[in-house]
């Protein structure tokens, strides 16, 4: 009777959100991305989702719409998705009382027949039920800020993929042409040179750097083959969605780099893992103040008896009914241990968040002076270098027709325009990659899901009351 009276004043039990618990994921992906997101759990969904990557995948791909791509179809974010389905069933579980036992035993006798009946219950475990369904909660909600975070990953490393994509075929581009100028113009130096037109030093010289633009061509191919497959497990696409099509060049450095004065305040305030790691801090107070107030208890369960005795030979019959209740006596456990458990597991969080704030303010300013050092750099290409190249390109073309200069002094030069012309694509790729890099610094996503995940995992038997 005490257990169904404690039962009865115990709040009503959780039961599962009708978006699996997307809402935190969605809403920050909306606000941070400008993305959808999906947690596809039936064909359906499945259809949906296919049907939104065939489309963006016809289109030439952007940036965008490769982080989109991936989100909708990266099953190893569909996966992480899985992981809140797991921790939202494990809240449930976690709100629903502890299931009573029954027992029924009968003994016969030369003489009476006993049959006795009895229903026990956790009497602790429905005590403390509120408090672990409070932490139960907390969980849910920090694999919330995880799937979350693991959502910003996939979509950082996938415009980083797709930058790398585009700067790596932007430059095997630059040495194909490259390479067949120089086809052209060592064809018409072998045959000059056998005219008698062209010594063998200088036709030598053309010949050679031929065939360095062309060993350069064949890495530069290889190198843009590894980035689109690198790109290709970003998207986590296969079979005929293989053939998507990439831009040819890099997107244009923006007029001005957006100014972020308060960067450091903006990383503290929007880093999903900082929410994680405060989150996980307040289950661990809570875990903490639980244990501390259960540490003397280790068992307490309550039983329910009903004995029925009856006399073989007259058929008379008696019933008896009662209570038992079972204390474990503390004798050499006094919970100390587990105590100190709680407390060096609360105290890791605090310092872990403490840790973690400090290496965001950190990453943070990096971040921004790295963002605003490659755009400085990428500009000055775009702005001083190349146009200087091209005069002097230009200026040392009058002087060779001039015959002021010889074919070696435009051979010199021609190495340096297509050096200058490889690093000015560099420089821009750099540039794009340290944006991403900043967002990430800003918002999270950039590998800190696996420091949340072992966490959790941690403290995982750290709430549980003792006996239940």
């Amino acid at each position: 009777m005490l257990s169904l009276s404690v039962l009865l004043l115990l709040p009503a039990c959780a039961s599962f959100s009708p978006d699996g618990g997307m809402s935190v994921t969605a809403d920050i992906a909306a606000r941070h991305l400008r993305k959808d997101v999906v947690a596809i759990r039936n064909d359906e969904e499945a259809e949906a989702a296919r049907a939104k990557v065939d489309d963006l995948l016809k289109r030439t791909l952007n940036a965008d719409t490769a982080v989109q791509i991936a989100l909708f179809n990266n099953r190893g974010l569909q996966a992480a998705y899985n992981e809140l389905g797991i921790a939202e069933a494990q809240r449930v579980q976690q709100s629903l009382p502890p299931n009573p036992s029954i027992s029924i035993s009968r003994l016969t006798g030369a003489a009476e027949i006993e049959i006795e009946r009895k229903i026990a219950a956790n009497i602790l475990a429905l005590l403390t039920l509120p408090a672990r369904a409070e932490i139960a909660t907390e969980r849910f909600h920090r694999a919330q800020l995880a799937a979350a975070l693991e959502t910003l990953r996939v979509a950082s490393d996938a415009r980083k993929a797709f930058y790398r994509a585009v700067a790596a075929r932007q430059a095997a581009s630059l040495l194909e042409q490259s390479s067949a100028a120089s086809s052209t113009t060592a064809e018409l130096a072998r045959r000059m040179t056998a005219s008698g037109a062209m010594n063998k030093l200088d036709q030598s010289r053309q010949q050679l750097l031929h065939t360095e633009l062309t060993t350069e061509l064949a890495r530069a191919r290889q190198r843009a083959t590894s980035e689109r497959e690198r790109l290709v497990r970003a998207l986590g696409v296969s079979g005929k969605d293989l053939a998507f099509k990439l831009p040819a060049r890099l997107p244009s450095l923006p007029n001005r780099p957006p100014s972020i004065k308060t960067v450091e305040d903006e990383a503290l305030k929007g880093r999903v893992d900082l929410k994680i790691a405060r989150s996980e801090l307040d289950s661990l107070a809570k875990s903490y103040g639980l244990t501390k107030a259960t540490r003397f208890i280790n068992v307490l369960e309550g039983d329910f008896i009903d004995k029925r005795k009856e006399e073989r030979t007259t058929g008379e019959h008696s019933h008896d009914s009662g209570f038992e209740l079972t204390l474990q006596v503390p004798l050499f456990d006094f919970g100390e241990a587990r105590a100190r458990e709680a407390e060096q597991t609360y105290m890791q969080a605090v310092n872990r968040l403490a840790q973690k704030a400090v290496n965001a303010r950190s990453e943070a300013r990096e971040a921004y002076r790295n963002y605003r050092t490659s755009y400085d750099v990428a500009a000055r290409y775009q702005r001083d270098v190349l146009p200087l190249r091209n005069t002097i390109s230009e200026e040392l073309m009058l002087r060779y027709g001039a015959m002021q200069i010889d074919v070696f002094a435009l051979l010199t030069e021609a190495r340096q325009r297509i050096a200058a012309n490889a690093n000015a694509i560099e420089a821009l790729r750099d540039f794009w990659l340290a944006s991403a890099d900043l967002q990430a610094a800003v918002i999270g996503g950039a590998g800190a899901s696996s420091d949340s995940s072992s966490n959790t995992t941690a403290m995982a038997g750290t709430s549980e009351p003792a006996g239940h």
